[in-house]
């Protein structure tokens, strides 16, 4: 059993939603990325995904876009993202999902990729711009060194689309809960409700409800619709950004908290 498996398992002994925050990795830098990944851990994450700098993000809107952005312009790469990660992950409690774009696993070839991740604590992996069509160059060598390849079910999929998600999917199913890019919104798509019955008709895999989670609120609702987890990222990674770094800490902790609060109360 996997890390990711394994903590969606306690939690649903537990009758529990999962709390998967996302952070930008350099943003505003990797000593405040190592913190706030303490801190993320410290206060309610169950899970943490963190974000790569890429210079095409296209599956993120505004806020994760610009964080990216001021990440490369500071100079972070992939190598010193895996490098704080090394440094940082024995002392988290939670599994790190790594959320990148194909190119750099590519670059790397795909193999040794995997390899360098595991080897730096992380757990699982989001490729938004992987087909489901080539998935298995990826999902099979994942497989093999204990890496949770989790595939994206978009709210325009086709019924087969995602049966076949469903099944290829490792760790959780992460399901978008809107037609477009990541960003913060002020209500949550009825249709979620809707998707979550008809991914959840074709397999038992834990389903992740992200993109446009900005408040408690909406955290509920998906929990109340059926979700296993709900993640939210634009809402934390504008928050952190916002004032000094102690300032930003202090806002995504607080914040956080309310968030996980919203998941386990009734």
């Amino acid at each position: 059993m996997t890390a990711i498996s394994d903590c969606f398992e306690k939690l649903a002994r537990d009758r529990q939603c999962a709390f998967i925050p996302f952070i930008t990795a350099g943003d505003p830098d990797l000593e405040t990325t190592a913190a706030a990944l303490r801190v993320l851990a410290r206060s309610g994450a169950d899970m943490i995904e963190l974000g790569v700098p890429y210079s095409d993000p296209l599956a993120d809107g505004p806020v994760i876009q610009a964080a990216a952005k001021r990440a490369l312009e500071r100079g972070t790469t992939l190598q010193q993202v895996l490098e704080m990660l090394k440094s940082v992950t024995p002392s988290l409690n939670v599994p790190i999902i790594l959320f990148t774009y194909y190119n750099p696993i590519l670059n790397r070839g795909i193999k040794p990729f995997l390899e360098q991740i595991a080897a730096v604590g992380v757990s699982g992996l989001v490729v938004p711009d992987l087909p489901l069509e080539e998935a298995a160059t990826l999902l099979e060598p994942a497989e093999e060194v204990g890496i949770d390849v989790t595939l994206l079910v978009a709210p325009t999929s086709s019924t087969e689309r995602i049966n076949a998600i469903a099944h290829a999917s490792q760790g959780f199913i992460y399901l978008v809960s809107v037609t477009g890019v990541t960003g913060i919104r002020t209500q949550m798509e009825s249709r979620v409700s809707d998707l979550l019955k008809q991914i959840r008709n074709v397999t038992d895999k834990p389903i992740g409800v992200g993109f446009g989670i900005s408040q408690p609120e909406h955290a509920r609702q998906v929990r109340d619709w059926g979700a296993d987890a709900a993640i939210v990222g634009s809402a934390i990674v504008k928050r952190l950004a916002e004032g000094t770094p102690e300032q930003g800490l202090s806002a995504i902790a607080d914040f956080c908290q309310t968030l996980k609060a919203s998941l386990t109360t009734p």
